[in-house]
């Protein structure tokens, strides 16, 4: 799967999250300062080029939908960190975050009740 831009994934987050949408309406979704109609409108059609988005035409306005899922992208990109950062080691990239004290001791605890509610 190819990766987002900045401003794609910006995009992409607000039609995962309206499942539809024309760009008039995506850009009221996004925050300020709002992008311009045609920046959003190209980077819509350069999404429906690389695959992540369709279209249904409504006469001359088309109304995009989302192709590839939130969690799918999201597993891709979490794959490319942990191969590319973490040697495919989740708890390499667990310690790494733990080390870096972006996980308190208490959410380790959570993941680890989550880990074992999968088993059971």
């Amino acid at each position: 799967m190819k990766k987002l831009t900045a401003r794609e994934l910006q995009l992409m987050q607000v039609l995962w999250k309206m499942g539809k949408a024309f760009v008039k309406e995506i850009i009221e979704d996004l925050p300020e300062p709002k992008l311009h109609y045609n920046t959003v409108s190209t980077t819509i059609r350069i999404l429906e080029e690389k695959g992540f988005v369709d279209h249904e035409s409504f006469g001359q306005a088309h109304r995009y939908f989302p192709l590839v899922s939130k969690d799918s992208y999201q597993n891709t990109a979490v794959g490319d960190v942990l191969e590319t950062y973490f040697d495919n080691s989740y708890p390499k990239m667990i310690a790494h975050f733990a080390k870096q004290e972006k996980i308190s001791p208490e959410e380790l605890e959570e993941i680890l009740r989550m880990i074992k509610n999968k088993e059971s």
